[in-house]
């Protein structure tokens, strides 16, 4: 589905992705971990257009993205999150989710001027179709709060959310359980894996094991922009070049 073939970034004399290889398969969970530093936001910002390699390719489903704009690359199918998070604050919930929809009806501005039947039936499927991802994330009983007032694990839930609003093929998960706890990342890895069932692709940067030997089908480590090892989390897990890049020489002799 998506496949990176010797990707590289540079910003001046930083290095910061060299070569990188990386397959993301139909139906399954990727992994992509490192030290900090080791350029996995560059890479996944790199694959959805938010920046674009020096050298290489990105392909998705055939077509190369290499240089595509982030809005191309959503249309195609590609979604994200990011490690920060940039919902609307000011805007309710399901204001979020409608929003990330906008893109998805064909009724013209003279329709929704004149309140067409079409732009009215269209209108309804969006905010059906809003109010579901929320029921189906736990964020039903806040659908018109702020998003800015939401606990910080509802805002990460509805972040998540607003990305799956697109209808993607792929969602690009950048870091999704920073600062929950291990019951609000347990439940996060479950809706991982139901997407999994429901046919989706999912690319997951994450530091919490946990959540890579819960969810992933396979882990790719980055490490110095260099993908240094890749297998299932189980071989992950047992392979020392892996240990070493965490760890560091010295420990790991230890």
């Amino acid at each position: 589905m998506l496949e990176l073939k010797k990707v590289s970034r540079r910003f001046g004399g930083l290095q910061a992705l060299s070569g990188v290889d990386l397959f993301v398969e139909e139906k399954r969970v990727t992994g992509l971990i490192g030290p900090n530093g080791a350029g996995k936001t560059t890479l996944i910002n790199n694959i959805s257009g938010l920046d674009h390699p020096n050298e290489g390719a990105i392909v998705f489903r055939g077509t190369d993205i290499s240089k595509a704009p982030p809005h191309r690359i959503t249309r195609l199918g590609i979604a994200r999150t990011y490690q920060n998070i940039r919902l609307f604050h000011e805007m309710t919930a399901l204001q979020n989710l409608l929003v990330a929809q906008h893109g998805q009806g064909n009724a013209s501005l003279l329709e929704a001027i004149l309140l067409t039947s079409r732009y009215r039936r269209e209108e309804k499927q969006l905010l059906d179709r809003a109010h579901e991802l929320l029921e189906r994330f736990g964020l039903g009983g806040v659908a018109h709060v702020q998003a800015g007032n939401l606990p910080y694990g509802d805002q990460r839930r509805l972040e998540m959310a607003r990305a799956m609003a697109t209808n993607p093929r792929l969602v690009l998960l950048d870091e999704p359980t920073a600062g929950m706890n291990p019951a609000e990342t347990l439940e996060l890895g479950e809706q991982i894996l139901r997407l999994r069932a429901e046919g989706m692709a999912v690319l997951v940067i994450e530091h919490d094991m946990s959540l890579i030997h819960q969810v992933c089908d396979i882990v790719y480590v980055l490490n110095f922009g260099q993908i240094i090892a890749f297998g299932t989390p189980a071989q992950i897990r047992e392979n020392p070049i892996v240990i070493e890049a965490y760890l560091g020489r010295d420990e790991v002799e230890a």
